[in-house]
């Protein structure tokens, strides 16, 4: 686990309470989203009403952790100077098996070797003592 002081990429707000038992699940090392109990739509991000029935109500459960390679890209400019060490990086789309789409990182594999379609699985990174990042890696 890196040391807070020493993480110096931004980090999202985990104390927003809309998103914040997401956020909490990472922390468990547990992927989890909002699922609507009316239609099942499972959503992210989270939102006050089920984007596709409008029921007010929601479940947070948790998800298997398992997607697919929906989209990616290789940056190689430097936009924020946190990133310098790791140019070149990947952003991947990843659609997971119960139907969201996450924006997030491909770890333990070249960036060359990324494809879409691939199935991958959820990794956790504990970026600092209160932040947990999810990022995909590759299944067998």
């Amino acid at each position: 686990m890196t040391q807070e002081a020493e993480y110096k990429k931004p980090l999202p707000n985990i104390k927003d309470e809309q998103n914040k038992p997401y956020w909490e699940a990472a922390k468990r090392h547990e992927l989890m989203m909002q699922k609507c109990p009316k239609c099942a739509y499972v959503r992210n991000p989270s939102a006050k009403y089920c984007p596709e029935c409008l029921d007010e109500n929601n479940n947070w459960v948790k998800l298997s952790g398992k997607g697919k390679v929906w989209s990616y890209g290789i940056y190689h400019h430097l936009y924020n100077e946190a990133f310098e060490k790791d140019l070149p990086y990947n952003v991947a789309l990843v659609e997971l098996d119960e139907g969201p789409k996450l924006v997030t990182n491909m770890v333990n594999i070249a960036n060359q070797d990324i494809k879409v379609n691939m199935p991958v699985e959820v990794v956790f990174d504990d970026v600092t003592p209160e932040v947990t990042l999810v990022k995909f890696k590759p299944r067998k």
